[in-house]
C-alpha cells in the first residue's frame, strides 16, 4: 500500500515523499517493513534526518475535564544527513519495530494508531503526514478475549489514557482500556501490558475492584481464562475482590460515560483480530475520521 505524502510545509518546489508500507497490519513485537521514497524538488535540499514515528490518540485528564491528542510513543531514524539534489530520487528501505506495549487497534472502534513521517530540511521539520495502521492482538491476548466472549461480554469502547498503572511493567506513557459489558457481570475495563515474555492482564470490575493476572504468553495460551476470570467476576459480584488484585491506575481510573456508544459484538472483535477483516472493511472510515479530527486539532 502506497501512502503519498507531499511536504507542503516547505512550499512549492519542495521535495516529495512517498512512504510504502508492505503491509499496514501488524502485531505488538513485530515490525512494519517498507521503504521511504523521496524525490528532490526544484532546488537542492540539505536533509538533516528522516524519522518514522508511531503515534496514537491519547485521552488526557485535566482540571477542565478531558481532552485528546496525538502522542508519539516510538521514534525510529530512517536516515541521517544528506544532500538531496534537484530532481534526485532515493529509496530508503526500513524495518520499523513495533513495541510490545503497542495498543490493539484492529476491530476496536475509537482507536487510532499511525505512522508519522518526519523530514527535517535546514532546521524546518514537517510532521504533517500521518497514516493509519492496524495492530492485531497477540495470540495470548486473543485467548483472553475469546474467554470474555464465552462469559457473555460484548465490546463497548476502547481508548488510551495518559498515566501509569502502579506496580506494573508498563513503560509507555499511556495504557489502553478496552471496555466490555455483559448482562451478568456489568461493565469491566481490560488492560494488557506485554513485553517479549510476559503478559499482564489488569481488569477493573467497578466499585474499585482491580483484578491483576500476571502470566507469560506461553502460560496464557494454556490457561482456562473462562474459569479464572469467571471465578474472579463471580466473587466480585458477591462483594469479594478475588485473589489477584492491586492498586489503581496511575492516571484516570473509572468508566467513561461519554464513550458508551453502540459497539460491535465481542465475537466480531476476536474474529476481526484473527482474520484481519474488522477494522479494515467495517471500521476503516470511522478510524480515519478519528485520525483526521485529532490531526486537525494539532
Amino acid at each position: 500500500m502506497v501512502f503519498k505524502r507531499m511536504l507542503s510545509a516547505f512550499g512549492v518546489g519542495a521535495p516529495s515523499v512517498d512512504t510504502v508500507l508492505h503491509n499496514p497490519r501488524t502485531q505488538p513485537g513485530a515490525a512494519l517493513s517498507g521503504e521511504v521514497r523521496i524525490k528532490g524538488g526544484e532546488v537542492d535540499a540539505e536533509i538533516e534526518h528522516i524519522t518514522l514515528s508511531l503515534v496514537a490518540r491519547v485521552e488526557i485528564e485535566h482540571s477542565e475535564g478531558e481532552s485528546s491528542g496525538l502522542r508519539e510513543f516510538f521514534g525510529f531514524p530512517v536516515s541521517g544527513p544528506f544532500t538531496l539534489r534537484t530532481g534526485e530520487e532515493r529509496t530508503i528501505p526500513f524495518q520499523l519495530p513495533v513495541p510490545w506495549e503497542t495498543p490493539i487497534s484492529e476491530g476496536l472502534r475509537g482507536m487510532a494508531i499511525g505512522v508519522r513521517t518526519e523530514l527535517a530540511i535546514a532546521k524546518a521539520v514537517d510532521k504533517g503526514d500521518l497514516d493509519m495502521i492496524e495492530v492485531a492482538p497477540l495470540p495470548s491476548q486473543v485467548h483472553v478475549l475469546e474467554s470474555l466472549s464465552r462469559l457473555g461480554f460484548h465490546f463497548r469502547s476502547a481508548d488510551l489514557e495518559a498515566g501509569h498503572i502502579g506496580g506494573s511493567r508498563q513503560t509507555l506513557p499511556f495504557y489502553q482500556e478496552i471496555e466490555f459489558t455483559s448482562h451478568q457481570y456489568g461493565e469491566i475495563e481490560v488492560t494488557f501490558i506485554s513485553d517479549p515474555h510476559h503478559l499482564e492482564i489488569v481488569i477493573e470490575g467497578g466499585h474499585d475492584a482491580i483484578g491483576r493476572f500476571p502470566t507469560t504468553h506461553q502460560e496464557a495460551l494454556s490457561t482456562d481464562w473462562t474459569s479464572v476470570l469467571g471465578g474472579w467476576l463471580a466473587q466480585r459480584s458477591y462483594g469479594g475482590h478475588g485473589g489477584h488484585h492491586g492498586g489503581h491506575h496511575g492516571g484516570h481510573y473509572g468508566h467513561h460515560d461519554d464513550h458508551h456508544g453502540g459497539g460491535i459484538g465481542m465475537g466480531g472483535v476476536v474474529a476481526g483480530a484473527a482474520a484481519g477483516v474488522v477494522g479494515g472493511m467495517i471500521l476503516g472510515e470511522v478510524v480515519e475520521e478519528v485520525f483526521e479530527d485529532v490531526f486537525e486539532e494539532e
